[in-house]
């Protein structure tokens, strides 16, 4: 099963940036270029939160409302890799962060029922805490 590494995580201020990074570590197989990307974020009680997601495809974004204006998603093509740039970080930013892949009709779908949608398991995450 498909499978991502999560990295980049960490300790930052408020109004901080952080840039995180996940690549397929298992599973990869040539579908993986016509699906849906996203970045989520899971607190210790809730479910997953869909942060942002890209198309790989045609490179389409979403952003959840809480995180327009501050954060980046992109993708790496060549190296299979996705990219979230995180700035202005907040202290309700505070979660561990994962990546999830699957063949979602829009990247809105994906971000917003990864439940249904990702064929990817959930990996490690990547911690990041925003905190004075």
């Amino acid at each position: 099963q498909l499978q991502f590494v999560e990295s980049g995580g960490g300790l930052v201020q408020p109004g901080g940036s952080l840039r995180l990074s996940c690549a397929p570590s298992s599973g990869f197989t040539s579908d993986y270029e016509f699906y849906a990307l996203g970045w989520f974020r899971q607190v210790p009680g809730k479910e997953h939160e869909g942060v942002s997601c890209i198309s790989n495809i045609d490179g389409t974004t979403y952003y959840a409302d809480s995180v327009k204006g501050r954060f980046t998603i992109s993708r790496d093509i060549n190296k299979n890799t996705v990219y979230l740039q995180m700035n202005s970080l907040k202290p309700e930013d505070t979660a561990v962060y994962y990546c999830a892949a699957g063949p979602a009709p829009t990247v809105r779908a994906m971000c917003t029922l990864p439940g249904q949608l990702r064929v990817s398991s959930w990996g490690q995450g990547t911690q990041v805490t925003v905190s004075s």
